[in-house]
């Protein structure tokens, strides 16, 4: 659940996350894997994101569903994700 501050949708939030396709599970990102936390304004992420990711506390852990609308759009519109529910599994770390 976390108990620090709460992200609201229009902060800075720096986390940790992991991200896999839904349909076969493979994972396409993980700042874990890379080992340093992504530090980003919420109003520049996919919508999946920016919806999911308000009300959460640091120190708290989410996953998130998103499907195609959400994240990169529908097959076809140009990203190598497109089309594609995904699964997000954030640690959120701090906000400002």
């Amino acid at each position: 659940m976390g108990d620090g501050a709460e992200a609201t949708p229009g902060a800075t939030v720096d986390v940790h996350y992991l991200g896999v396709e839904f349909a076969s599970g493979d994972e396409f990102d993980s700042s874990w894997n890379r080992g340093q936390s992504i530090n980003f304004p919420l109003r520049s992420l996919i919508a999946g994101w920016q919806q999911g990711i308000p009300g959460m506390k640091v120190g708290g852990r989410r996953k998130l569903v998103v499907p195609p609308h959400l994240a990169y759009g529908p097959a076809g519109s140009g990203h190598r994700l497109s089309g594609q529910t995904l699964i997000f599994v954030i640690d959120l770390l701090g906000v400002s």
